[in-house]
């Protein structure tokens, strides 16, 4: 049995959620992790830098100078490498068939091997949603100090079930703002936390993040990945 230890924002705990070991075990193998990550970091490549070949240049068929009688070197076409203008030789081309595959059982599997060795190895906690009259970026910044972890790349994980309710709030009253909308703001200030809502979270993400806060309201959708 796992235990992921909650905590109110003045960094009490107040809690522990039990993770069976049933639940934590049903991993992916060290390949299967590898060529997950592997294909995320080949597919978030733009593949975008292209550069103009020698026919491909916007330029006249006219050669640059007669083929006799200048002295100079005969010379084809204004088009070529050598002139201003003219095509690049060996220059960064486009390549629009270097997507990688990645199998929608292998893709939540690795996911679910990566949340669990943070549940593991301790490196995840569960945060109370308390309500913010304001933002109040020191309140949360006092928190990380407390748990040794401000400074550090932290991964904030909420729900988008809650985000939704805040922007049909919005919708509905522009003047008023919801507890997660203080909460966000109070994180912009704060170095290398990042907050990114539990459908949205890659395999990356888990593992370029020492450490992962687990907002409240994700708590259920957390399980229901693990026993997915």
């Amino acid at each position: 049995m796992a235990n992921i230890k909650k905590f109110d924002l003045s960094g009490k705990e107040i809690g522990q959620i039990t993770v069976k070991d049933e639940v934590l075990e049903r991993g992916a193998n060290s390949q299967m992790i590898k060529d997950y990550i592997v294909a995320l970091r080949a597919n978030a490549r733009q593949w975008s830098a292209h550069t103009k070949s020698r026919s491909e240049v916007s330029h006249s068929g006219q050669k640059p100078h007669p083929q006799k009688g200048t002295g100079r070197a005969r010379q084809g076409y204004l088009g070529a490498p050598q002139y201003k203008g003219g095509g690049r030789v060996g220059g960064p081309r486009a390549k629009f068939d270097q997507h990688v595959s990645i199998n929608r059982k292998e893709k939540r599997a690795a996911i679910r091997h990566l949340l669990a060795e943070k549940i593991q190895s301790e490196s995840m906690i569960v945060l109370e949603n308390e309500a913010f009259k304001a933002p109040k970026t020191k309140k949360v910044a006092d928190f990380l100090k407390g748990r040794e972890i401000f400074g550090k790349k932290v991964l904030i994980i909420g729900d988008l079930e809650e985000k939704k309710a805040a922007s049909k709030k919005k919708k509905t009253d522009n003047k008023s703002e919801s507890k997660n909308d203080h909460f966000l703001k109070s994180l912009r200030n704060i170095p290398r936390a990042e907050y990114i809502v539990l459908d949205n979270v890659s395999g990356y993400d888990i593992i370029a993040h020492r450490n992962i806060i687990l907002m409240e309201p994700a708590v259920d959708k957390l399980m229901k990945i693990l026993e997915s």
